[in-house]
């Protein structure tokens, strides 16, 4: 295809059948009124009659004709010669004359009130995409599906896929570049000036200004964060975070942004005016957004050191004064032993206790136990008990920075927070601590923020606002304006004529309906079948059992009996492990380079191309570097200019980042996905999320605490995809071990590569009702594994249904109100994540608030409950899909260990201090361990072929359980030699090892 974001699977199902038509198609599109058969029987012969009733219903099916008639599907040729009473075998003679069917075309595209695709409809599309790229920042191939939709429901004859394509890409590129002019022209002359100081140099300065802004805080304490918020100040006092950049989309936006990030401020000033201006605005309002963010993490941090010493000085004083506290118990115990004495008269309980144990020795133990026991479930208000001094250091600079907005929900904590920024305002008036805002005060609290009636205690007042906001933070129930982390998503969400304007567009392409009964029915009728099945054979299913515990009904599966591979397998495997070539990494890189253009994709960050000589040879060695974790020195040359090392900085700088990352990767996914061998694994329809974890031990504010991963120090989670073909198509990087359900999401709507995975795996801790409602909604598949099996609950629809056995188990009954009440919503929800409107990962949080979800975050739930139950029911029911669930979570697993051989610099820690950074390096190391994967799929290739030619057996089944995830033959290690024979780099293959030489032996030996 000559327009690269058009997949083989988009470019295969536009305007052909994918499989025959299901009966209800048929009697859909196919049937023939009246009016039709009089139409069609004004043809002449038998073979024109069929041919013309043919194209007909295709056109009403398809919205165009097929190119080749003959490649109708033959139950709709039976169908249609059924009701005409002609033979099916007629339509071969119509098939053949060309003239014929075009004629009938127009008389067809006139009677269904039809047009053809010319060039006013060419020119109404056009300005229907504009308007889609000026809504959101969708993907070709999203848009490709949604001009396709359009033009179905226009009832205009659908182009060739070519056309279509082009179209779209000519009118993006011709978008992008409209939107980008003039935005220096937004800009008042003291905006100007303000932004060409940023870059001049100040005397006696070693930074521009420039420079020192974009220069992120690296540790977490009090005055770490004044200064961050300080940073905020001084972004804000340029002057043009005002300036309107809504109709700048956001993948232009995203590209001036990275190159003002990483070019030094001397590149920028050389630009021409216009695009220097540009790049400083669009970076500048970028940079208060993300330091906003950098503020409100350390916050959340910071909070978070502050309880965490608390609570340790909390235990410790705690164990130091038990011994007081159990003499102070002893000693209530016998005035209690006094009280509890039947002997003793009740009006001499009072004088005998004060007289065995005396009054001031009671009042002391009294005293005592009230101190030191704590009647709160939650540790917090004690362990901040402390902090206020710490606090006050930031308070007011942080409240009169960050402006705070949030739900309905959060009004009474955000009045508080308005009321202690009244009282940090200087002079008189302010207002009095008895008027303070009182419902966002939780219980645990209430003791020590109000320990009298009227009274309030103005510290402990302060650090329980903090601590609450800290939560509403996380649960995304108070937002900040301008911020990419922490604002509102349902800001973001397609609302009011604009969500009308692609609501019908968005439901074809989610393949879903908007009345909302005809949807439950088909729920209903699926859990109803799967209940069913699941009870009919449960006497014959040996691996399922059905308890009864606690009254609880309860279902356990048997663990999977261990099978050994087949010899056939075992052999295979070390035929084909022993013909695998041994290579270095580096020349493995350029290998992949000469037959993929991998280093083509890295163009430079200022005017997106490539001129300088042997790039390729540069960007190997940077991609070698990051992805061993073991800097530029080690794979520098001084005498070779592309790997000097002021060289490989260069280009490290200015080449190899994000966004070039990801169109390498995107080549080598779909080279994998060409090669047969690859297609025997998988068709790229599967894939698996798991995170990798690794030591930060420099200090970022990126990195979180984990003692079961990190030990005592920080680390992130390099959360990745691997597809079934072995490919890893996306990665995100994670600050410490947050809920990976969150991302699960982000991951499939923003990869860019050519596979389109519809079903998912993941391990327990990605699993929510939430998650599964929301693939349910944009046509994904989630099947995590389940290590909590019998504490799940099934469901149901019908609250009659008999299902036997299963009855108690499928005993709780869904609310269909919930789900009709919000479904036009849920699908405004799922429309926004399609066309990129909103973030995943920012949904997810605004949804899964813990164990308060939002209504339209509980109607989501409830979708997810029927999509679980119904992934339960065949989970449990079908041995090979649990199989089938571990085998692609194993493959995550070894690719993993691989990348865990190549990154084994530094002892295998991460020392970027800056997300970028990290995003940068780890991206690097999945696309260097793609890039063995693919050497050794088509090396495993070419050694299967000599097998068969030799006249080994090799079974098939054997081939699809083979792995290109082997590294032993490829050395890591040592010096890095970018040279590549000179037939090898003209595309030539390496010549397989023969096993059966001695070197070969001593390699089996050593190995």
């Amino acid at each position: 295809m000559p327009v690269e974001f058009l997949t083989d699977e988009q470019a295969a199902r536009y305007g052909r059948y994918q499989g025959d038509p299901t009966p209800e198609q048929l009697t859909q599109f196919f049937f023939l009124s009246e009016a039709d058969l009089r139409l069609v029987t004004e043809r002449r012969r038998p073979e024109n009659e069929l041919g013309f009733a043919v194209q007909l219903g295709t056109l009403r099916f398809l919205g165009t004709f097929l190119q080749n008639p003959l490649d109708t599907p033959s139950v709709v040729v039976t169908h249609l010669a059924q009701q005409l009473r002609i033979e099916p075998g007629e339509f071969r003679n119509y098939a053949l004359r060309a003239a014929t069917r075009h004629s009938h075309r127009q008389a067809i595209i006139a009677a269904l009130d039809y047009r053809d695709f010319d060039g006013f409809q060419a020119f109404r599309l056009t300005r229907w995409i504009y308007a889609q790229l000026a809504l959101s920042a969708s993907r070709p191939s999203v848009l490709f599906d949604l001009a396709t939709a359009r033009l179905i429901e226009q009832r205009i004859v659908l182009p060739g896929v070519t056309v279509l394509a082009r179209l779209i890409a000519r009118v993006r590129e011709r978008f992008t570049a409209r939107t980008f002019e003039g935005l220096s022209q937004r800009l008042n002359p003291a905006q100007k000036a303000a932004l060409g100081a940023l870059l001049v140099l100040p005397e006696n300065d070693w930074q521009t200004p420039l420079e020192r802004l974009r220069t992120p805080p690296t540790h977490i304490s009090t005055s770490a964060l004044y200064q961050a918020i300080h940073r905020i100040e001084q972004i804000r006092a340029v002057g043009v975070g005002t300036v309107d950049l809504s109709d700048v989309p956001e993948s232009r936006q995203a590209v001036l942004v990275r190159h003002a990030l990483t070019v030094r401020a001397q590149l920028i000033e050389r630009l021409g005016e216009d695009r220097r201006l540009a790049t400083l605005l669009v970076f500048v309002q970028h940079l208060e957004r993300t330091a906003t963010d950098d503020v409100l993490d350390m916050f959340g941090s910071v909070m978070n050191d502050l309880a965490l010493r608390g609570e340790a000085n909390r235990r410790r004083e705690r164990l130091r004064s038990l011994q007081d506290l159990d003499q102070a118990a002893l000693l209530l115990r016998e005035a209690v032993a006094v009280l509890l004495d039947p002997d003793v008269p009740p009006e001499q309980v009072r004088p005998l206790a004060f007289e065995r144990l005396g009054e001031a020795s009671l009042r002391a133990a009294t005293l005592t136990v009230q101190e030191l026991a704590s009647p709160d479930d939650d540790p917090a208000p004690e362990a901040l008990s402390g902090a206020y001094a710490t606090v006050r250091r930031f308070l007011r600079s942080f409240l009169l920075t960050v402006p705070l907005s949030g739900t309905a929900g959060a009004k009474p904590l955000l009045d508080a927070l308005g009321f202690l920024k009244r009282m940090d305002e200087p002079g008189g008036g302010k207002p009095k601590w008895t008027a303070a805002p009182r419902d966002f005060v939780t219980k645990p609290w209430e003791r020590r923020v109000f320990p009298q009636k009227d009274e309030v205690d103005h510290q402990a007042y302060t650090l329980c606002a903090l601590d609450r906001l800290g939560q509403a933070l996380k649960r995304r129930e108070v937002f900040v304006e301008r911020s990419e982390r922490h604002g509102d998503p349902r800001a973001e969400l397609l609302q009011g004529t604009a969500w009308e304007d692609v609501r019908d567009d968005v439901c074809r392409a989610l393949n879903r309906s908007l009345e909302v009964r005809g949807e439950l029915d088909m729920w209903r009728l699926e859990l109803d079948s799967a209940y069913r099945e699941v009870e009919q054979h449960l006497a014959q299913n040996q691996s399922l059992t059905l308890t009864v515990q606690d009254g609880q009904p309860q279902l356990r599966l048997t663990a999977p009996e261990v099978l050994d591979d087949p010899p056939s397998l075992t052999k295979l495997r070390a035929q084909v492990a022993a013909r695998l070539p041994v290579i270095d990494l580096a020349e493995l890189l350029m290998e992949v380079h000469a037959f993929t253009g991998l280093a083509d994709a890295f163009t430079h960050v200022a005017d997106g191309k490539s001129r300088v000589s042997d790039l390729p040879l540069s960007v190997c060695a940077v991609l070698l570097a990051q992805a061993c974790n073991i800097g530029l020195k080690a794979v520098a040359r001084p005498d070779v200019p592309a790997l000097t090392l002021s060289r490989l900085s260069w280009v490290g700088q200015n080449y190899v980042r994000a966004d070039t990352i990801t169109a390498a990767n995107a080549r080598l996914v779909n080279a994998q996905d060409d090669l047969p061998l690859a297609r025997a694994w998988g068709g790229g329809e599967v894939a698996s999320a798991d995170g990798l974890r690794f030591v930060v031990p420099v200090r970022t504010i990126h990195a979180g605490w984990n003692s079961k991963y990190f030990g005592a120090q920080r680390g992130v989670t390099y959360y990745n995809f691997t597809s079934d073909q072995f490919t890893g198509f996306h990665g995100i990087v994670i600050p410490g071990t947050l809920r990976d359900s969150l991302y699960i999401l982000a991951g499939l709507l923003e990869q860019q590569t050519r596979l389109n995975p519809r079903e998912i795996m993941a391990d327990t801790h990605g699993y929510s009702d939430v998650v599964f409602g929301l693939f349910a909604l944009l046509g994904y598949k989630f099947s995590p594994r389940l290590a909590d099996l019998p504490d799940q609950r099934f469901w149901r629809l019908d609250r009659e249904a008999d299902y036997g056995a299963l009855n108690d188990l499928g005993r709780h009954t869904l609310n269909e109100r919930l789900i009709a009440a919000h479904w036009e919503d849920m699908l405004r929800l799922a429309g926004s994540l399609k066309l990129g409107k909103v973030g995943a990962t920012s949904v997810m949080r605004t949804l899964q608030r813990g164990g308060s979800l939002s209504s339209l975050g509980r109607a989501v739930a409830e979708l997810g409950r029927i999509e679980k139950t119904l992934y339960l029911l065949n989970y449990v029911h079908d041995k090979a899909y649990r199989a089938r669930i571990l085998r692609q979570l194993n493959r995550g697993e070894q690719r993993h260990s691989v990348a865990r051989v190549v990154f084994h610099g530094h002892k295998g820690e991460l020392r970027q201090r800056y997300r970028e950074g990290m995003e940068d390096q780890l991206g690097a190391l999945g696309l260097v361990v793609n890039a063995i994967v693919l050497w050794n799929t088509r090396y495993l290739d070419v050694a299967l072929t000599e097998l068969r030619q030799a006249g080994e057996p090799v079974l098939e089944e054997d081939v699809a359980r083979l792995t290109p995830l082997l590294h032993e033959h490829v050395n890591m290690l040592g010096k890095y030699d970018f040279t590549l024979p000179e037939e090898i780099a003209q595309g030539q293959l390496r010549r397989l090892r023969d096993p059966n030489t001695l070197e070969a032996y001593l390699e089996q030996i050593e190995l």
